[in-house]
């Protein structure tokens, strides 16, 4: 499972709230975090100013509260959760896994389950939701699909995505 990680574990970026421009990058690799911003002013004083880093091991930043608090402010404290687990080791391989793969496991679960996982993110929600996963779950629930069969469905899509354009 390791060799699903990347050198870069976790990439997120964002501006600080109003009325502040600056922009701000954070990155956890295997060994470090990287907090990087870019001082963003019209104001003369602050023109020439050059973008900072701060690289700290995964042991300082989960002793490092200000930067902690910091990237709180900008990126939100579900973000500094997450970051403090993958600092300690907590990765969450399923999140890593290629979306095809995904939905390959998710044809093995019962209907039922297949609910469930996607209330568990945006991410499963909207692989759960998908047209490829449901045409392969009709597909190995059936015996034959005739051609009428696809066509009728594919006029049901035309019409729903016409309702909802209209709508």
């Amino acid at each position: 499972m390791a060799s699903l990680i990347g050198e870069t574990v976790f990439e997120s970026n964002g501006q600080a709230p109003a009325p502040s421009k600056d922009f701000y990058q954070l990155v956890i690799t295997k060994k470090e975090v990287i907090w990087r911003f870019w001082k963003i002013s019209l104001r003369s004083e602050f023109r020439n100013t050059n973008p900072g880093e701060l690289r700290e091991t995964h042991k300082e930043y989960l002793d490092d509260s200000s930067l902690q608090a910091q990237i709180a402010t900008v990126l939100g404290a579900n973000i500094v959760s997450y970051t403090l687990n993958l600092c300690r080791g907590n990765f969450d391989y399923l999140e890593r896994l290629p979306d095809a793969l995904l939905l390959y496991l998710i044809l093995y679960l019962d209907l039922e389950d297949v609910a469930q996982l996607s209330q568990t993110s945006r991410r499963f929600e909207k692989l759960c939701s998908s047209d490829a996963l449901w045409e392969r779950i009709v597909e190995n629930s059936c015996d034959t699909i005739t051609p009428e069969m696809r066509a009728l469905s594919k006029e049901l899509t035309d019409l729903q995505d016409y309702t909802d354009y209209i709508t």
